[in-house]
């Protein structure tokens, strides 16, 4: 494993939507050649074993779709992946884009039954992808009006008749900044935005094959801060000091990667 990816441990699961998501182009169209997919997952330090076992996880998760072509099976994203992928986009690529005065909270609160435990999962898992905060259990708040993005994920998992949603804004007769920081740990939000920038600040590549590698990672570590930054209004609480200074790098450092990345990835899946 190249320097570059020290310390870089993700779930081959998500890794391989993380590599579809960046470099298969069109989403919706085509489909990727297996061995070209098992090969890039061991490009990251895993075994052809257990790069296999993951792509057939995310199939019977109803992630990919698998096809056969002669003796090359082949891989494509589902159209519900396409629309997860799409909606991590939009997050990915306007965090922080403006920042944030006294806003619309929403609060969500749910009773999902226990049988149910699969759609409660999900929801969760969206919900903070939305920049919800967990209150306590059944109970979660964003600083932003997601009465649609709810509305619709609560219709999508068929879970409308178990939650409720509220919007509104603090009361001004309590220290809400205090509260909100019991709701989100915004001193390890701020470490990690500062790690990231340490991690790729100056990063340079060789060749084609070291722009994917560094390209996914980057992409891979940037998409979990919208699970962890919730955009707080900045009357409210100042925005993490490293925040502004990682957007420019990825926002400058992923598309300048992108086309020696494209070129290995094509090279890779191509049969």
């Amino acid at each position: 494993m190249v320097n570059v990816l020290r310390g870089f441990e993700p779930a081959p699961q998500d890794l391989v939507l993380s590599l579809l998501g960046a470099h298969h182009v069109p989403r919706e169209h085509g489909a990727v050649w297996s061995g070209g997919l098992v090969r890039l997952l061991e490009e990251f330090g895993f075994s052809a074993g257990a790069a296999r076992v993951a792509l057939n996880r995310l199939v019977g998760r109803g992630l990919l779709d698998r096809s056969k072509d002669g003796r090359h099976v082949h891989y494509a994203l589902t159209p519900r992946t396409v629309a997860v992928l799409a909606e991590g986009d939009r997050r990915i690529f306007t965090l922080g884009e403006f920042p944030r005065e006294e806003t619309t909270w929403t609060v969500l609160w749910h009773s999902i039954p226990e049988d149910r435990r699969l759609a409660r999962t999900r929801l969760v898992r969206r919900l903070r992808f939305l920049g919800f905060g967990s209150v306590q259990d059944g109970t979660w708040l964003a600083p932003h009006d997601r009465e649609d993005e709810v509305a619709a994920l609560l219709a999508e998992l068929d879970v409308t008749a178990h939650a409720g949603v509220l919007l509104g804004r603090p009361a001004t007769a309590i220290d809400f900044a205090t509260f909100v920081a019991r709701v989100w740990d915004l001193d390890d939000l701020a470490e990690r935005y500062r790690a990231f920038v340490e991690n790729f600040r100056g990063r340079e590549v060789a060749d084609d094959r070291q722009a994917l590698l560094l390209r996914t990672r980057l992409v891979h570590t940037f998409r979990e801060f919208p699970f962890l930054d919730p955009e707080l209004p900045a009357d409210l609480v100042p925005a993490p000091t490293h925040r502004a200074e990682a957007l420019r790098l990825f926002h400058d450092l992923y598309p300048a990667l992108a086309p020696a990345a494209q070129r290995y990835f094509d090279e890779v899946t191509m049969p």
